[in-house]
């Protein structure tokens, strides 16, 4: 039934072919700049839809840059409806030059992939990494980016932290290589004990701790329970869903996504009136076709589809090449950037909401030119 107008519909659109060209290039522009902005809030706010849904990370409630006495993990252990705790610290890793800058954290390895399931390490690597003090994973991003090797020993200096004999530098060797599906696959993990057992500042002491709740239900409630335990101490603590925490860190930025939802509406706004002054344009056109087309038997139904299809048939082409443009910009981007923007992607969430955006927003331009196809009568029509 739809497919017997289809030569019609693409009449139409041919009759003006400059200006549909024109509005098509407008569409498809607007999507390109919806799909780079969707690709620039993964990267910046660190993709906190993919966060655990069970896991809670507790800082000082101060600021993530203030620290937290060892024993707190111990402790948090204990809490009732926690799975599994480990700590981590931030390590503010540089390799060779200052520009080499590495995502790179001290962790408790023995429970490290407990908290963390999704990083995934053969096993001989992961017995290597847990055996030797020294040893350290490192993402396949960052592995092809310096061409290092399994056995390796990189020397990672350290912008924040100073040893004990006066330098920076951790000689770290390459026990395995992990993967992260939907992760951060460039990062650098290695052990606690011999980052805390060398450093001069802040002994004994950790950044912030991630753990895994038994009962996602009742992550809050465990929450204010840990929150609880540290109130009115020296060291009180801020305890989020990892989720919060990751928006949070983003936010220090500034209000990343308020941001980006202004520009994108902004975009959209203005492909909107191209549209709809285009359809309402072609409408005035060919009011004595619309007559013609009623009295051959054409509903005001069959005209004011025809009219609707037009646009939803323009919005969603431009919505399709703009978005598979936005894709194939990013993915020659990412490489480039993947020192700054480990997670540089289009995130697969974009897709449907485009597909959403270009039916609403096609549906919106043709509003105005539609209820004229509908309203018009016959002699109306034949008279212009």
């Amino acid at each position: 039934m739809i497919t017997r107008y289809l030569p019609l519909l693409w009449a139409n659109l041919m009759r003006k072919r400059l200006r549909t060209s024109l509005t098509l290039a407008s569409i498809v522009i607007a999507f390109l700049l919806f799909g780079l902005l969707q690709a620039l809030r993964l990267a910046l706010t660190g993709t906190p839809e993919l966060a655990g849904v069970d896991r809670l990370i507790t800082i000082h409630k101060v600021s993530i840059i203030q620290s937290l006495p060892r024993s707190y993990l111990t402790r948090i252990r204990g809490v009732d409806g926690v799975k599994v705790a480990t700590s981590l610290d931030w390590f503010g890793g540089i390799y060779q030059d200052d520009r080499n800058q590495i995502g790179s954290f001290p962790v408790e390895v023995e429970t490290f992939f407990d908290v963390y399931p999704e990083y995934q390490l053969p096993p001989e690597q992961r017995a290597a990494w847990e055996s030797d003090r020294t040893a350290a994973i490192v993402g396949q991003a960052l592995m092809e980016r310096f061409g290092w090797q399994v056995g390796d020993v990189i020397p990672l200096r350290s912008n924040i932290w100073r040893k004990q004999d006066g330098g920076n530098v951790w000689d770290l060797r390459i026990a395995g290589v992990y993967s992260a599906e939907n992760g951060d696959n460039s990062g650098l993990y290695f052990h606690y004990d011999y980052f805390n057992e060398s450093r001069t500042a802040d002994r004994d002491r950790i950044g912030w701790v991630a753990l895994r709740v038994e009962d996602p239900d009742r992550a809050a409630q465990i929450a204010a329970r840990i929150d609880e335990m540290f109130a009115n101490s020296s060291t009180e603590t801020k305890t989020t869903t990892e989720k919060a925490f990751v928006q949070g860190f983003a936010n220090q930025l500034g209000n990343i996504g308020a941001l980006l939802t202004a520009i994108a509406a902004a975009v959209f706004f203005t492909m909107l009136l191209v549209t709809a002054n285009t359809m309402g344009q072609s409408i005035r056109e060919r009011i004595s076709e619309i007559g013609v087309m009623k009295t051959l038997g054409f509903s005001a139904f069959n005209v004011t589809s025809l009219v609707l299809a037009e646009a939803m048939l323009v919005t969603l082409l431009g919505a399709a090449i703009g978005l598979t443009l936005a894709s194939l910009a990013v993915n020659a981007l990412a490489q480039a950037v993947q020192q700054y923007f480990p997670l540089l992607g289009l995130p697969n969430s974009t897709y449907a909401l485009g597909a959403a955006l270009a039916i609403g927003l096609g549906a919106a331009a043709a509003a105005l030119p539609c209820a004229q196809a509908w309203r018009l009568k016959i002699v109306e029509a034949l008279r212009k």
